[in-house]
């Protein structure tokens, strides 16, 4: 799956295993360890009565609870399988962290952004470490926040941008700090903002565009009115990437939405 794109092969590939039932917890690690994408996931059925399906989604090392990018890739691939959803115009998936509600938004699909489990100020030694890492000076850095919905997320604000772009991080200084970098475009741009996220020692160290990190940085700024209640996010233009992310508060829930299509369609021997 091609996710959080209209544009074929410039978003975040995602391999979705479906008919997965009869297959291993290590089948499947090896399986995502095989494929050396960000992640793989497998499509099982629900446990939860009020669930469409169920996904198990791994990195290349570890499975996660949630993510963003796998879980709408797993939505629109459990469509084209022929699945019928519950609700109609509402899908409900069942993954490590609960029930995620995936609606549809015209030609897109979107997910409710899930509860952070870690949020709030950033540790200033951890900060200086983030500052050396991504090249900038301490005051560059207009903020930080946890941002934990799954992976383990600190956000960081930058002025613009601009500053998001001309990042040319040093991984080794960061760690084993998972990093997403967002800043503001100018008020005339096609989007709002510009997202880079950064994962030292996975197999993709810059992730073309993330679902669970544009979740909880809209949570994180909007919450803290420096972000409207709807946006566009842009993801992916340092890799060549033209990655989108729609972003809608309300009632409540925050919506993180994108486009999704099938690129390649075969079968897995395993």
């Amino acid at each position: 799956m091609d996710v959080f794109t209209d544009e074929p092969y410039r978003g975040n590939p995602l391999a979705v295993v479906g008919e997965a039932a009869d297959l291993t917890t290590e089948q499947m690690q090896q399986f995502a360890n095989w494929t050396n994408l960000s992640e793989t996931t497998f499509l099982l059925p629900p446990t939860h009565p009020e669930a469409d399906y169920r996904v198990r989604i791994f990195t290349a090392s570890e499975e996660f609870p949630f993510a963003g990018h796998p879980t709408l890739g797993s939505a629109q691939a459990w469509l084209d399988a022929g699945g019928v959803p519950k609700q109609d115009g509402m899908l409900v998936q069942e993954c490590g962290a609960g029930l995620v509600r995936v609606r549809r938004d015209g030609g897109r699909l979107a997910f409710a952004a899930p509860p952070l489990t870690r949020s709030g100020p950033v540790a200033e030694a951890d900060m200086l470490r983030i500052a050396e890492g991504l090249r900038l000076a301490r005051h560059e850095l207009r903020d930080g926040s946890w941002l934990v919905n799954g992976p383990d997320w600190i956000g960081v604000l930058l002025e613009s941008a601009g500053q998001v772009l001309g990042i040319r991080p040093d991984f080794a200084a960061l760690g084993d700090l998972n990093v997403g970098v967002i800043g503001p475009h100018p008020a005339d741009s096609e989007v709002d903002f510009e997202v880079r996220t950064f994962i030292p020692g996975d197999a993709a160290v810059e992730d073309p565009v993330t679902g669970s990190f544009n979740a909880g940085a809209a949570q994180w700024l909007i919450g803290s009115g420096r972000a409207p209640s709807s946006y566009v996010a842009a993801q992916g233009t340092a890799l060549g990437r033209t990655g989108r992310i729609h972003v809608d508060a309300a009632d409540g829930d925050t919506w993180v939405g994108g486009s999704s299509a099938a690129r390649i369609s075969g079968t897995v021997v395993l």
